[in-house]
């Protein structure tokens, strides 16, 4: 059994998930606000909170969709093809709505590590958006006859959960100035929308070409 993708399919899988973790959404906008109106350890805190949540989400998309991929192939390549209209449907919004990220700084509230913890786990496995897109990202980066599918989308789904505290720990430690950053630069939010638009487009289109052929 091989549980490695091929290289062009991590390193595609690799910057697609950089580009997500460090597009502003709800984890971002909590770590942020706990580092600034708590201090650092509660931004921590709560940013390995959400990396348990992504294993979680992980391991319950892989053995999930491995279930529906055994059952029928058939049945999988359909999930994907509707996956394919939800990235769709995501790329539309980011550009219609734009990021979410709405920081109000104010007096420390006295929050335990344990609940920073808590509230990280919670904003992940509460969100149905986070399902959603488990579902709908990992299935984009293996094909539904590969028998080492199951493997390779849990690889994938580890891969993710690894690369997220990677990209946010130096976010924590510039806290201040990348909330600023955000908050003043409108453009430079757009530009995040948009880069997240031609991204799950690119996903939506690839798919959908593919089963056209």
């Amino acid at each position: 059994m091989t549980i490695l993708p091929d290289f062009t399919i991590v390193a595609a899988f690799t910057a697609a998930s950089l580009l997500l973790i460090v597009t502003p959404g709800p984890d971002m906008t909590l770590f942020l606000s706990q580092t600034i109106n708590g201090g650092r350890a509660r931004g921590f805190a709560s940013m390995f909170g959400a990396t348990a949540g992504l294993f979680a989400h992980s391991m319950l998309a892989a053995f999930g969709l491995s279930a529906i991929l055994v059952a029928s192939a058939t049945a999988f390549t359909i999930i994907k093809i509707a996956g394919a209209a939800y990235l769709l449907w995501l790329a539309v919004q980011a550009i219609r709505h734009g990021s979410s990220l709405t920081l109000k700084k104010g007096k420390p509230k006295p929050t335990s590590l344990h609940r920073a913890f808590a509230m990280g786990f919670g904003v992940d496995m509460l969100n149905p958006k986070v399902v959603m897109f488990f579902l709908t990202f990992l299935p984009q980066f293996v094909s539904a006859t590969d028998p080492d599918a199951p493997a390779k989308m849990l690889f994938l789904g580890l891969l993710y959960t690894v690369l997220t505290p990677i990209v946010s720990a130096p976010i924590i430690l510039g806290a201040e100035r990348f909330a600023a950053a955000m908050r003043n630069s409108p453009r430079l939010m757009r530009i995040f929308d948009w880069a997240f638009a031609g991204l799950m487009g690119a996903f939506a289109a690839r798919l959908l070409f593919a089963r056209a052929n």
